[in-house]
């Protein structure tokens, strides 16, 4: 599976080496799946999604000799394991994300001492970053053992956490709660997912942080010519939470309007073996209602592929059902000057008020979403203009140079603060 949490960190990193300064990405669990050059090349895999496991469900492998483990972590034989998987279910491994986020109390307390081993024979970091909560179990020992200012980044988590069966849910945030006071900031990709974390996590509000999601913008440009006939767009991963069948739902309904005959949608992102049910589910409503024929799915792109896939829309909508906490996939598109209709809740208000690249309309509804897409497909010269306003905010705003610089200046103020710190900058990302 394609992450946008990892999409985000590997950029991130990247620019930062780029701006000077010497970051190291630590990977945890498995190869990291990216569309760009990897920043974690050459850095060993620590708590091996394998050993992690297989130490949740056996106590006997937890004394297991070190050449097993040591086995085990072969970067080889870990993205076997992860191509042969679906998903993470969160219903499936409650028990065990609340073990990982336990930290040297829980089952995998031999993976983070090996961690600590590694990071305490590196060059000593200014800051640790971690990726997101779900990594706080790391927090308390990176902090006190190494003795440096700690920072996490919000991701989206919260989905996640709230899907957990509900025997662990409860405890599992509430040990997120308690881990998150090792914490000195937490950096959101938006001001209402900050919000959010700052009541789920009990944090005071001068502990978080805004610093909006960037993109490297490199090879992404408008087409030189609209499409012919009209596009709808939609590029996300292929699932319900994403609401694609909603879009689906507004399709159908647009071409049942005389105006719209003739419009074709296109659908990419990621699409895993657990997603093939729905998206085929879909296809069947699509051929009942006469519109398969003018539907193309485009799954698991690579980067260039998505770039010419976004040139090729004249609206991209991504209508996500849950609390979406920033939605890469907009500035994605409107770096392309295409423009993008999206519910009107979460992140999407705040993005498009920041861009002023689309229009909002009632969340889970096919029709409003439909209205909406009808306004800009009838009016060419305003959705021409939506994608030339939200291309300039985004080349200004949000890019991964922008974010890579309002990042670097929330670790300097982390840093300043610190009794220990050398008032610079970043050294360390364990994600």
């Amino acid at each position: 599976m394609f992450c946008g949490g990892c999409f985000r960190d590997n950029a991130l990193v990247a620019a930062l080496r780029q701006l000077g300064h010497s970051t190291l990405m630590v990977p945890l669990y498995l190869p990291l799946t990216l569309d760009e050059p990897d920043q974690s090349q050459a850095t060993p895999i620590f708590f091996g999604g394998i050993n992690v496991y297989l130490e949740q469900k056996s106590a006997l492998f937890r004394n297991a000799p070190q050449w097993l483990h040591r086995l085990l972590d072969s970067p080889r034989l870990l993205k076997w394991a992860a191509g042969s998987a679906a998903k993470t279910r969160p219903e499936e491994v409650g028990e065990l994300t609340l073990s990982m986020v336990r930290g040297e109390e829980g089952n995998q307390a031999r993976e983070l001492n090996e961690l600590m081993v590694w990071l305490k024979n590196t060059e000593r970091p200014d800051v640790v970053c971690l990726s997101n909560t779900l990594l706080l179990g790391l927090a308390r020992r990176i902090k006190s053992e190494l003795n440096v200012p700690l920072v996490c980044t919000l991701q989206g988590e919260d989905t996640f956490l709230d899907s957990l069966p509900e025997s662990v849910r409860e405890r599992t945030w509430l040990t997120l709660i308690a881990r998150a006071t090792d914490v000195d900031l937490f950096i959101a990709p938006s001001r209402y997912f900050g919000d959010l974390m700052q009541k789920r996590l009990r944090l005071d509000p001068e502990r978080v942080r805004v610093v909006y999601n960037g993109i490297n913008l490199e090879g992404y440009f408008p087409a030189v010519t609209p499409p012919t006939p009209p596009v709808l767009g939609y590029f996300s991963r292929m699932c319900q939470a994403k609401g694609l069948d909603t879009l689906v739902e507004a399709f159908i309904k647009l071409k049942a309007r005389d105006q719209f005959k003739n419009l074709k949608l296109r659908v990419g992102g990621g699409m895993g073996p657990s997603d093939k049910i729905f998206v085929d589910n879909l296809k069947s409503i699509l051929a009942k209602h006469k519109c398969l024929g003018d539907t193309e799915f485009c799954p698991n792109l690579d980067r260039a592929q998505k770039q010419a896939f976004l040139r090729s829309l004249t609206v991209m909508s991504t209508p996500a059902l849950y609390g979406e906490a920033f939605g890469l996939y907009v500035i994605e598109a409107l770096a392309s000057g295409v423009p993008v209709v999206q519910p009107r809740h979460a992140a999407f208000p705040e993005l498009i008020e920041a861009t002023q690249g689309g229009l909002l309309c009632e969340p889970g509804n096919p029709t409003a979403l439909a209205d909406g897409i009808e306004q800009l497909l009838l009016d060419r010269q305003k959705a021409r203009a939506l994608g030339e306003a939200g291309r300039n905010a985004v080349l200004q705003n949000f890019s991964v140079e922008r974010m890579a610089r309002d990042m670097v200046e929330v670790f300097q103020e982390v840093s300043q603060r610190h009794p220990h710190s050398r008032l610079s900058t970043l050294n360390s990302q364990p994600r």
